[in-house]
């Protein structure tokens, strides 16, 4: 037997460097965490003139990358966080609530704005008194328009959430891993 490779085996933790020999250990639930708090997809809804406040947040001032949340996609099926950004009409809740359940599991929402967050000052018939009516919101960014420094920290508060939820329980009581049956 080779001196030193099974008698002393060096645990590594992540995001430390593995040698030759070393074992790479962690639980199942903070990789899974780690994955998706770095790599979150928007689904940007631009409605009116907080859209602007999120492509500033998105271009180089204020790099929305370094959070991990760089790729803005425009098609639901590859999108995990929608950003609601400005005045919700009736007329476009409908066409919202279809992209947001075309979203995959998990997802998250943020209301941007005073006007997605309660419709701020329009307080007429066409336009939806918060968009937390047909969607269920994770965050809510107050303003007229919100800074992009506020959409930055609500995705740091996001991913700081992310990082503490429990996915592989989850899994496991839907059945869905380990569940010892071959259908």
């Amino acid at each position: 037997m080779a001196e030193g490779r099974l008698s002393n085996p060096r645990v590594l933790h992540v995001g430390e460097e593995q040698e030759e020999g070393g074992a790479l250990l962690t639980q199942v639930d903070s990789l899974i965490n780690w994955a998706r708090k770095n790599s979150m997809w928007p689904l940007p809804m631009g409605l009116s003139c907080c859209a602007i406040e999120f492509m500033a947040a998105a271009a180089a001032r204020f790099d929305m990358a370094r959070f991990g949340a760089e790729v803005a996609r425009f098609s639901p099926k590859q999108a995990d966080l929608m950003i609601v950004a400005g005045t919700m009409t009736y007329k476009m809740a409908e066409a919202v609530r279809r992209l947001y359940d075309q979203m995959a599991e998990p997802k998250w929402v943020i209301a941007m704005g005073a006007c997605a967050s309660t419709a701020g000052m329009f307080r007429t018939y066409p336009v939806m008194q918060g968009i937390d009516h047909i969607v269920p919101v994770d965050y809510y960014i107050p303003g007229c328009p919100p800074r992009p420094e506020m959409l930055l920290n609500t995705l740091i508060q996001l991913q700081k959430r992310i990082a503490t939820e429990h996915p592989h329980r989850k899994l496991t009581v839907a059945g869905l891993v380990g569940s010892g049956s071959k259908d």
